[in-house]
């Protein structure tokens, strides 16, 4: 049993699973068992170009973020279950919160953060009711959103990254994956707000 699983590992999984990792030592989260479903083959990371990113290097590419973002999170945060080599099928409402089947095998847990891409391929069974044509992508493009609320779709059921309903920037991928760790965090500490800062 997760406490909590993210679907997906670009930017907007990936900064989730980053900021849920550093509130390791934070009494609230020391126990919980966080997990990352590391599918990272179809992220529109995998041919990106950054140039206009703060912080980023210009020229640095997208499939050397996916990559070294892994290393960041196992190096760090070697709590954070990687899962590797698994494509998730289904995400089914279940008594204990939510069940995630793969390819290969069957996780439950908690809480659940669907952090893929917009593409209207999805393939997820479970979340068929949720989708949307995307308000902030062009209609010829056929991208999609999961209807939610501040990323909340439903109880225990989170979305993050574009699929959210948020453009396609890096910038704002990252922003909203870390935003749901936060909110996760604040559930996590009794509805108190809760962030993560490494200070010098």
């Amino acid at each position: 049993m997760h406490d909590v699983l993210i679907v997906g590992a670009g930017a907007a999984g990936m900064s989730c699973a980053l900021v849920l990792g550093s509130a390791k030592s934070k009494p609230f989260a020391e126990h919980k068992r966080i997990g990352l479903i590391a599918h990272q083959r179809t992220s529109h990371l995998q041919n990106a170009l950054f140039n206009n990113v703060l912080g980023v290097s210009p020229g640095t590419l997208g499939a050397d973020v996916l990559r070294q973002g892994k290393a960041q999170l196992a190096s760090l945060y070697p709590h954070v279950d990687q899962i590797e080599a698994e494509k998730v099928q289904s995400v089914i409402k279940s008594s204990e919160g939510y069940t995630v089947t793969t390819n290969k095998n069957s996780y439950t847990s908690k809480v659940v953060v669907i952090a893929v891409g917009y593409t209207h391929l999805i393939t997820i069974k479970g979340l068929e009711s949720y989708i949307e044509p995307h308000p902030n992508a062009v209609a010829a493009k056929e991208r999609i959103w999961l209807k939610n609320q501040d990323h909340v779709i439903e109880d225990g059921l989170y979305v993050a990254g574009t699929l959210a309903g948020w453009r396609s920037q890096y910038a704002i991928a990252c922003g909203s994956g870390a935003q749901v760790a936060t909110d996760i965090l604040t559930l996590w500490n009794d509805g108190n707000d809760t962030h993560v800062h490494d200070k010098v």
